[in-house]
């Protein structure tokens, strides 16, 4: 069966420790309940430099400058380590710093609701015109400011959400609508920073891997987000808005929700529309998440940390037609945590790992690296939330155990060989698997792997409809050449129906 590939993934991370301040739900809602606390006086003592983001070793795995195992030997934990001479541009994307994002969030205005101050607006689009990739055509939709008296007013008088930068007020964003919550100065915030950080994934996709957007011919988007009014709200679509910027012209799209399963859900959609010959090419963007920077902050200021939870995270993953080359997804080999799996930790990893590895008669050790919830330790341990990739990988081991394919005494050489050090920000949806498909992409094509296993999980009781959780999973292979179909067998088949369709046609003149 000729399968659909992997062909390029692309990354970006957005250090933006105003929004912290300002956006994330954490501080948002101290500011509600306790707007003296200690926490909010001492959070921006906290704070770290984009040069600190830069070289913050997990930031350098995400963009693809170190490898996981490079990412092990600088040893936890990794606030307090840097990757020497890091570079913000990285093999698979880049970091960028919260300026040229607010100038980018600019740009992908349509409704003109994002105002910034002259004197910004000036020095944003005299950056992002010295950006690597983005066109001038783009940057020139960054026209003159407002005075800051302007901004102020909209804040003041409109509900307008205000934009920060080095702590002092450079714009706003303001409501699309006077009584509609959905369309609010915070949700339409929330909504253009999912749109900037998904479209310069999908650009870094196009630079990285020398793609051609016209043959794009469909997008999905899997952020947390959802947009829409008060008649349709989470109808969508963020995915033709980014196919939009990215100038996917050929492409249309829509949005697929499963809180941070949707990743993995969407890139199991997109293989089955590329499989079924529907679409020969379709990209899989998630944008990143306002509400979750800072998200554990209070556990992290408590201990005396930097708040690690300080940029918003996007990728964007091509999936096309075999071309012999690049690693396939193997859609018949998809795990799926459905309603009657129950959600102990056992049936959940039976459901997405076992259950799909016996379909293929294929041993827990036959997949190279596991992509579960990347999530970095360095975040969560603080938290009290445990290392989570880590304990993920005991229960895959402990599976193994009980299925004869390792025995307990190999559990943890298991977990080294075939495990990972968490690098993802804990954007939720953002660690789900996802992070690991360009390096095992580069890792396939270059031999060092043959066979990998993304994971992605979702807690859909948090929206309140459900007690339910949620999970899927997909392998991704190495590419052994494009089979060739039986064409024989299939015209042979066409010359017995055309015969048949002869002779009846023959009986009913000889009866007329």
């Amino acid at each position: 069966m000729n399968y659909p590939v992997v062909k390029g993934a692309g990354y970006v991370l957005i250090h933006t420790p105003d929004m912290v301040i300002h956006n994330g739900t954490t501080q948002t809602t101290e500011r509600i309940i306790n707007p003296n606390s200690d926490y909010l006086k001492e959070l921006p003592n906290h704070l770290r430099s984009f040069e600190d983001v830069v070289s913050y070793p997990p930031n350098q795995t995400y963009i693809g400058n170190i490898t996981p195992e490079d990412l092990k030997n600088y040893g936890e934990p990794w606030y307090d380590k840097k990757v020497k001479e890091a570079n913000k541009i990285g093999k698979f994307g880049e970091i960028m710093p919260e300026d040229e994002f607010i100038g980018f969030m600019k740009i992908v205005d349509t409704f003109d609701l994002v105002k910034l101050t002259d004197n910004f607006s000036n020095s944003a689009k005299e950056k992002l015109l010295k950006h690597h990739f983005i066109k001038e055509e783009l940057v020139s939709k960054i026209k003159k400011g407002e005075e800051k008296t302007e901004i102020e007013r909209l804040i003041n008088e409109q509900g307008a959400e205000g934009l920060f930068f080095n702590n002092e007020l450079v714009g706003c964003i303001k409501r699309a609508h006077d009584i509609d919550i959905n369309l609010s100065a915070h949700v339409m915030f929330e909504n253009i920073a999912v749109k900037a950080s998904g479209a310069i994934a999908a650009l870094n996709l196009i630079d990285k891997n020398n793609i051609n957007p016209e043959d794009v011919e469909y997008i999905i988007e899997c952020s947390e987000e959802a947009c829409g009014d008060m008649n349709q709200r989470g109808g969508g679509n963020f995915a033709k808005s980014i196919a939009e910027v990215a100038e996917f012209i050929n492409a249309t799209g829509s949005d697929t929700r499963g809180f941070c399963a949707g990743p993995t859900h969407s890139i199991i959609e997109a293989a089955a529309l590329v499989q079924s010959k529907i679409y020969k090419n379709v990209v899989v963007v998630g944008g990143g998440s306002t509400a979750k920077l800072g998200m554990n902050g209070k556990d992290h200021v408590k201990k005396g940390l930097p708040i690690l939870e300080d940029v918003l995270g996007g990728f964007a993953i091509l999936i096309g037609e075999n071309d012999g080359v690049n690693p396939v997804l193997r859609t018949d080999l998809v795990g799926r945590h459905t309603v009657g799996t129950g959600s102990s930790p056992q049936a959940v990893i039976t459901s997405l790992v076992t259950a799909p590895l016996d379909r293929g008669n294929l041993k827990i050790t036959d997949i190279d690296k596991y992509s579960v919830e990347m999530q970095n330790p360095d975040i969560t341990k603080p938290a009290g939330a445990g290392d989570v990739p880590k304990a993920n990988y005991k229960m895959i081991a402990a599976l193994g155990v009980k299925r004869n394919d390792i025995q307990r005494t190999e559990i943890n050489s298991f977990i080294e060989k075939h495990g990972m050090e968490g690098w993802a920000p804990t954007q939720g949806h953002i660690p789900s698997g996802v992070p690991y498909v360009g390096l095992a992409r580069e890792g396939i094509l270059a031999g060092d792997i043959n066979r990998v296993m993304i994971v992605g999980k979702g807690s859909l009781f948090l929206g309140r409809m459900t007690n339910l959780f949620d999970g899927v999973s997909i392998v991704i292979e190495k590419n052994h050449g494009i089979e060739k179909e039986d064409k024989e067998v299939s015209q042979e088949n066409i010359k017995k129906l055309i015969a048949e369709a002869m002779r009846d046609f023959a009986s009913h003149l000889i009866d007329d």
